[in-house]
């Protein structure tokens, strides 16, 4: 059955290299990918795989391939395939024709290696046992995330799986390698937006205002001590504040307000929710202790991406039978977030991560940047191996 399933990722990807290449060309934002889910249908209806569209607001699609030997086994595959505002750099035949939009995240690699590895089961569905759900998934870079209205809509339900996989583009790692981690993986990320109001004036005059540049300078650094004296050293968190702006200030005035945007990240659901009421004390004692008034809004994002122990060491080994030892790595936690977070949440899942890097360059193209690209022998590496982990024994 392996080297079956090495032969047709093999044979595909060809065609695997020219749908990366049309999606890639052809981005569109969250919840807006209404030409990518007619593309994914188009394919779907092809390769002879039934298929539901309309799900998340519109654009997720989710289809079943059924094996013809019995068994209960239901294991989900989850692509994404939304696209980031940023205007491509790139050189290259492929680049976006839609201004200001860019598969800067790999979304259409993911798409294709699902689309290769329904073909694949597919075309071999004689050959394995149970159901494959496919999960065509849009907004994952935009709160709520689609996968948690796929997850609410009931996309997991109908035959109910018992495992999912997903798998992410990793610009630093070769192309024909691929990372795991069990357990706690990937953070979860709230953002943190802070209006501080204070009494404007003449900058000559300060004490006859409030001025809250100096409350702002004052909470971006106060607001540390929640990860330097209030979050277990021994528990990864971040507190980055990205953007501060005054309304109508000068060099000679003193705002009424200043706004400020930020992200708070961490590997523990708990303090997570701790940690806000901590954020939402000092703000508003600190504001008030200087004369001002802060109002503090944080909007709850991903959770933290949890690894099922057992399913990700199955994986693993299996992707290890499938690719050789030597190229499967092992992966470090990392702060980044995913909402396919929301999936790990209420059942056993496996985020891994593909390499993409070209074997004979050291340079690496980082996702969420215009000139981000990739080694597109990955696809055959990622159909194949999503088509393995759906079916191998053990997984």
């Amino acid at each position: 059955m392996q080297e079956r399933i090495k032969a047709l990722a093999q044979s595909w990807l060809n065609e695997g290299i020219a749908i990366r290449r049309h999606l890639h060309q052809h981005p569109e934002l969250s919840f807006q990918e209404k030409e990518t889910s007619q593309f994914i249908a188009g394919k779907l209806e092809a390769y002879g795989i039934p298929f539901q569209g309309g799900w998340a607001g519109g654009t997720g699609i989710v289809a079943l391939i059924e094996g013809r030997q019995p068994s209960d086994r239901v294991v989900a595959l989850r692509a994404d395939m939304d696209a980031l505002p940023i205007q491509e750099a790139n050189q290259v035949s492929y680049c976006s024709v839609n201004e200001g939009v860019m598969h800067a995240c790999g979304h259409d690699v993911h798409t294709t290696c699902l689309l290769g590895a329904a073909y694949i089961l597919q075309t071999l569905r004689e050959s394995w046992s149970g159901k494959v759900k496919l999960l065509f998934q849009p907004g994952e870079e935009l709160l709520p995330g689609g996968a948690s209205l796929m997850i609410g809509e009931g996309a997991l339900e109908n035959p109910a799986p018992g495992g999912i996989f997903g798998q992410h583009v990793e610009p630093p790692l070769q192309a024909g390698k691929v990372g795991f981690r069990p357990g706690r993986y990937m953070a979860s990320s709230d953002e943190i937006y802070l209006t501080i109001e204070g009494k404007g004036g003449h900058g000559a005059m300060p004490h006859q205002t409030v001025d809250p540049i100096l409350i702002a300078a004052h909470l971006i650094t106060g607001l540390q001590q929640v990860i330097s004296r209030n979050t277990n050293p021994f528990l990864p968190a971040v507190l980055t504040f990205g953007h501060i702006a005054s309304e109508g200030g000068a060099t000679n005035i003193i705002p009424n307000t200043v706004k400020i945007k930020g992200t708070f990240r961490t590997l523990d659901e708990s303090w997570r929710f701790e940690a806000h009421e901590r954020i939402r004390k000092m703000a508003r004692q600190l504001a008030e202790s200087m004369g001002g008034h802060c109002e503090c809004r944080i909007e709850v994002g991903y959770p933290v991406l949890d690894n099922d122990e057992a399913l990700t060491m199955k994986a693993r080994k299996q992707a290890e039978a499938y690719l050789g030892a030597s190229n499967v790595v092992d992966l470090p936690q990392r702060l980044t977030s995913e909402d396919f977070a929301f999936y790990s949440q209420v059942l056993p899942a496996c985020f891994y991560r593909l390499g993409v890097r070209r074997p004979d360059s050291d340079a690496v193209f980082p996702v969420h940047t215009n000139t981000f690209d990739v080694d597109e022998s990955c696809l055959e590496t990622g159909a194949g191996l999503m088509a393995w982990l759906a079916v191998a024994d053990g997984v």
